[in-house]
């Protein structure tokens, strides 16, 4: 070897090495399949040996593969993160723009966002896949994942967007059957529609919002669903309270079919993530977005805000 391997191919392989996969890895570089294909080969072809076992479903690092993953890439992972602002700044985004989010989140807030990103972004696509289970990023070759609430520990990378208000809701008709409690351990006695997919379903911290004296309180529960929507809609006939965040809460508040309960406590702030996958580099398109949804989040936040303190 007389020579080092062409900075290119060194690129494309590591977003191979990242993604798990050719078609991923040219979704993220604006390439062809063949063409990232050819960059690796012409780099095994350099280097004198194998650097991924190919499988059906995915690719993996061989142990010269890692090796070269693990020792080379830092530096020039720094070098293209800055090629990659400097060129930015000069040159149109364009490729695949990869992620999940939460169904009606998606629905509510991401896709408008992305529908405007995508517009001032002509060169740019957009594949939104949406679930309320979590994702495996690597796995199925996305980009990012749009996440709310309080992150389980992970090795991915996350980056903060913004927070909400978890808000205690119930319908009218369900608070003239019941009395409308005026301290949190009286939910203890309500019936309480758990939303499963929750960290801690059952058990809540209240904050006295002028005091700020705590009560936790354990909830008792015959419903248990593992929806946004679904709990919305228990809460609507009657069933019951629950807790969802703002913006899953806003229209139903705005239109009175529910309302909030104990409105002098707070619970503690949910936030809004992107979270990406192992690897240093975030690619400008990705960059791009989370900067744009960021402040759409942060807009969006205000606005329910302001409604909402009159009225997951």
């Amino acid at each position: 070897m007389s020579q080092a391997p062409a900075l290119d191919n060194l690129l494309v392989f590591t977003a191979v090495a990242e993604t798990g996969g050719f078609t991923a890895a040219a979704d993220r570089l604006g390439m062809t399949t063949g063409g990232v294909s050819r960059r690796i080969r012409q780099l095994e072809a350099h280097l004198g040996g194998a650097l991924f076992v190919r499988t059906t479903r995915r690719v993996r690092l061989t142990e010269a593969g890692s090796a070269l993953y693990d020792t080379a890439t830092p530096a020039l992972l720094s070098l293209r993160d800055a090629l990659a602002q400097f060129g930015s700044t000069h040159e149109s985004l364009s490729g695949r723009l990869r992620l999940t989010a939460p169904v009606e989140h998606a629905a509510g807030l991401l896709a408008p966002a992305l529908a405007r990103f995508s517009a001032r972004h002509p060169g740019v696509a957009v594949d939104l896949r949406t679930s309320d289970s979590v994702v495996d990023l690597v796995a199925d070759g996305l980009d990012l994942a749009i996440r709310l609430g309080h992150l389980r520990n992970s090795t991915l990378k996350a980056i903060r967007l913004g927070g909400f208000e978890q808000i205690v809701a119930a319908s009218p008709a369900y608070l003239a059957r019941t009395g409308t409690p005026s301290q949190p351990d009286e939910l203890a006695s309500m019936d309480w529609i758990n939303f499963s997919r929750l960290q801690s379903p059952l058990t809540w911290t209240f904050t006295h919002a002028a005091s700020g004296s705590r009560q936790t309180v354990r909830m008792r529960s015959r419903v248990t669903v593992d929806s946004t929507s679904s709990v919305r809609a228990f809460l609507e006939s009657g069933s019951g309270v629950s807790v969802l965040d703002q913006f899953s809460l806003a229209t139903s508040l705005k239109q009175g079919t529910l309302v909030r309960v104990l409105p002098g406590w707070t619970l503690p702030r949910g936030g809004i993530y992107a979270v990406l996958p192992p690897g240093q580099f975030v690619p400008p398109m990705v960059r791009a977005f989370i900067d744009s949804y960021r402040e759409t989040v942060r807009v969006s936040s205000a606005d329910e805000g302001v409604g909402l303190a009159s009225a997951l």
